[in-house]
């Protein structure tokens, strides 16, 4: 199957106008109850890409193939700000799913290339709390004001929010405000520098995009599909996977034999470069 993988790659490539491409993949389809470290984007990240970079002409720019559930928003702008430093030009391929922290990277790409089904999602920060379970950063700083002006207005309700606001804390509150205007303000900044750039009303319209993208208290649940024409409704560049058939073919090709590997090997995470250079995370444990 390497040697498919390089076949593939290398024919992405040659139909991408002879760019550097990486497929970033994640087996979180298939491996549903390993640690989230082992699928999720992290700081380790960065080794992988490192390590399967090297050599490449970057003048040449990059073609990332991009399949991921998100992961951490520190690492994410820790990848995305190397990338940008190594790659004069980058697109983003979205075979099936880049979610969160991974609609985030797609978001600093020049373009996003999508097909029918591809889909991105919103890009809320997440924050873990007591019992291994994660909210919405936006639902607790909403919460929190809705029982401010709900006490406001009538102070007897006070003891019915009282345990809620016991769980909630004002640090945790706090941290939430902070990481959603960090999360969002990152992303209208890679917009405005990127994807926009050039575009006489860009720092605008980033941030209404971001804001868009952000915005919880309209998508309802952070893994909300926003389709291609959803997206590109919104502002962003993208690109129809089946515009060129050979391409889709290839994409998809590449996109298969990902998750057969994943369903074969104890492979929880791959990055692969067209230039035949690889970086694997596994998971020994039981599943």
């Amino acid at each position: 199957m390497n040697e498919q993988f390089d076949i593939w790659l290398k024919r992405v490539s040659e139909l991408r106008n002879d760019k550097n491409v990486v497929l970033y993949g994640s087996g979180w389809l298939q491996k549903q109850n390993v640690p989230q470290a082992y699928v999720s984007i992290t700081h380790e990240d960065l080794n992988g890409l490192m390590a399967v970079i090297k050599g490449m002409r970057f003048s040449d720019g990059l073609t990332l193939i991009l399949h991921t559930p998100g992961g951490v928003t520190n690492a994410t702008e820790s990848l995305v700000d190397y990338l940008r430093a190594k790659f004069p030009a980058i697109e983003v391929i979205v075979p099936t799913y880049a979610m969160s922290a991974g609609t985030m990277i797609s978001m600093a790409a020049d373009r996003i290339v999508m097909a029918r089904h591809s889909q991105l999602g919103p890009i809320d920060p997440q924050m873990p709390m007591p019992g291994g379970r994660s909210y919405s950063a936006r639902a607790i700083v909403d919460q929190f004001d809705q029982a401010k002006a709900e006490i406001t207005a009538d102070p007897v309700v006070a003891h019915a929010w009282a345990p809620v606001l016991a769980s909630l804390g004002p640090a945790l509150v706090k941290e939430a405000s902070n990481n959603l205007e960090y999360s969002e303000k990152m992303v209208a900044n890679w917009l405005e520098k990127y994807m926009l750039a050039g575009d006489s009303d860009a720092a605008t319209r980033s941030a209404e995009i971001a804001h868009y993208f952000a915005d919880n208290s309209h998508h309802k649940s952070h893994g909300r599909r926003i389709g291609r024409d959803e997206a590109q409704a919104q502002g962003l560049a993208i690109e129809s996977l089946e515009d060129s058939q050979d391409c889709q073919e290839a994409v998809l090709t590449v996109y298969h034999l990902m998750t057969i590997w994943f369903e074969q090997t104890l492979a929880t995470k791959i990055i692969w470069s067209s230039m035949g250079s690889s970086w694997l995370k596994n998971w020994g444990g039981a599943t």
